[in-house]
């Protein structure tokens, strides 16, 4: 393992780390990508799609954590929201993350694509005044909110994402989630999807340890720090980012795909 390669690895999980705990997703929406097309620029071995998803799901696990952490404070957790969408999206992760073993590489890039696609038209759909309500009257459909989060459980686990970058949009169009606690509470619900994927990954034996332990160290360092920036942003600027994230994704995917 020589420096170009450590350096490479930490940067693309810093990086993506501390955009997850700015926008509320485990980060997965960029280091995915990242994993599959930075390496070879400077030479370094390419990871195979199953690779990439199996150091996504166990660094998701990390990142996540890390910024419910830093959003403890505040009254931003909706504890009802994650206890609903936490247990069917871990049901979710751990059928998906198994399954994934039986997929050839170009079914896990093609659910990817699939659920970065959903994601990015989610995002442009018009919020109409979900900040304006305040955090201790903010209430939800429980049953529709358990259902699309089994489904993103499922999606997510075979890609080896933790579905921040469904959750948030599904949170802020569906269920009229306000922003800051879309993006705390998603946090938390990813966190607990990644549990099931990353047991998935290792029972599997998708799991290359060398490159998920640095980025790892990258997550615990840079989410915090995107947590506390993103709590000084505006709430518009937040989904704009987010919103662009997704879609920068989801057009790369799809052209590497076609």
């Amino acid at each position: 393992m020589d420096l170009t390669f450590l350096v490479v690895i930490f940067l693309i999980g810093f990086i993506g780390s501390f955009i997850s705990g700015m926008v509320g997703v485990g980060g997965s929406i960029i280091k995915y990508p990242m994993l599959l097309y930075v390496p070879p620029l400077f030479g370094i071995a390419a990871f195979t799609a199953h690779e990439v998803s199996g150091i996504s799901a166990i660094q998701v696990l990390f990142a996540s954590i890390a910024g419910v952490w830093a959003y403890r404070k505040g009254g931003y957790l909706n504890k009802s929201l994650i206890i609903y969408m936490g247990v069917a999206i871990l049901i979710g992760s751990l059928i998906g993350s198994f399954g994934s073993k039986a997929l050839p590489e170009d079914g896990v890039n093609l659910v990817y694509g699939i659920l970065a696609l959903i994601a990015a038209v989610m995002m442009f759909i018009p919020k109409k005044q979900i900040d304006d309500k305040p955090l201790n009257e903010v209430t939800f459909n429980k049953p529709l909110a358990a259902i699309l989060a089994l489904i993103v459980g499922v999606g997510s686990g075979i890609v080896g994402a933790a579905g921040g970058f469904l959750l948030v949009p599904i949170m802020l169009v569906v269920l009229k989630i306000p922003t800051r606690m879309t993006i705390a509470t998603s946090l938390a619900v990813t966190f607990i999807s990644s549990i099931g994927g990353t047991a998935g990954k290792i029972m599997t034996g998708q799991i290359e340890y060398g490159p998920a332990i640095i980025m790892i160290i990258a997550s615990i360092i840079a989410a915090p720090l995107g947590a506390k920036a993103g709590s000084k942003m505006d709430t518009k600027i937040l989904q704009g980012v987010l919103a662009v994230l997704i879609l920068g994704t989801a057009i790369k995917t799809w052209l590497d795909i076609l």
